[in-house]
């Protein structure tokens, strides 16, 4: 069979297996554990030491504001982000200003707690869900055991060790916001950073990076990350020298080498396609 004859037929090649080549493309970075190289961007490397650089014993207020939609996408960053601050006996105090994050948080939250020893309501705290979006933000600015009385399972907060000492945002060494959209990274950014003078940092979902990349630029935001290319960027930083507690993986990092294969097996199917097509049509004029 002459090249010519392959190139026409590839030209007609059933696209199912274009369909089989993709989900081959998915399922072999899924099964091994090759990851392909990739640099870590400033912004993430400035997220990641922001965290690097907190004494062991402080409380971070962590704002998780995704739901079911942007899991995928922001899980893995809340993943390695708690694991980071538990591996550094920090404290978190937890809420959300989104309603369907709740159920997505709290399981996520008592798993890494408890692979780290961690005791509910002396190294962590989950408040709970606060509706009223940019008024709830300026709440938790202003008095936090008001906005937030009990937390998620009916405790007063003012039974829980882990809230003394912290009324409001600027009590915090460090605000962190896991956000998918509103509200969230910008109305934390707009409401309560100038005015407090807080150091926030966030991640977002990659359609939202670049609209606050100016926030990062301007010293609003200490640190960003955005979207699954971010994720994985801090995974690396995050487990460069240990591994991840029981029952986690590198999602962000699988996911990255399914893109760049997936990707790549595109890319390649369009060149091999123009190729064919050219090299064909010029076979044919030539006849």
């Amino acid at each position: 069979m002459s090249v010519f004859d392959v190139l026409t037929r590839f030209q007609t090649m059933d696209r199912r297996w274009i369909f089989v080549g993709m989900a081959l493309s998915i399922f072999i970075p899924l099964i091994f554990t090759a990851s392909c190289e990739f640099k870590v961007d400033q912004r993430v490397q400035a997220l990641y030491q922001v965290v690097e650089d907190l004494p062991a014993g402080s409380t971070v207020f962590l704002s998780a504001d995704f739901d079911p939609a942007s899991r995928p996408e922001l899980e893995p960053f809340f993943r390695a982000n708690l694991d980071h601050l538990f591996r550094k006996d920090i404290k978190i105090i937890s809420a959300t200003l989104w309603e369907f994050a709740p159920p997505i948080v709290v399981p996520i939250l008592r798993e890494i707690a408890d692979a780290h020893g961690k005791v509910y309501g002396e190294d962590y705290v989950f408040l709970g869900y606060k509706p009223g979006k940019e008024l709830a933000i300026k709440a938790i600015g202003e008095n936090i055991p008001k906005t937030f009385p009990v937390d998620y399972q009916g405790t007063p907060v003012e039974d829980l060790p882990v809230m003394r000492g912290f009324k409001q945002a600027k009590d915090f060494p460090l605000i962190i916001n896991v956000s998918a959209g509103f509200p969230g990274t910008r109305e934390y950014v707009l409401q309560i950073q100038g005015q407090y003078d807080l150091s926030i940092i966030s991640s977002t979902t990659a359609v939202s990076g670049p609209d606050y990349i100016p926030f990062f630029k301007a010293g609003q935001l200490a640190g960003l990350s955005a979207g699954m290319p971010g994720s994985a960027q801090y995974e690396k930083l995050v487990w460069a020298t240990s591994d991840p507690p029981p029952g986690t993986r590198k999602l962000a990092t699988q996911a990255i080498n399914v893109l760049n294969l997936g990707h790549a097996f595109i890319i390649v199917l369009i060149l091999m396609g123009n190729i064919a097509y050219f090299l064909t049509k010029q076979r044919g004029s030539d006849d």
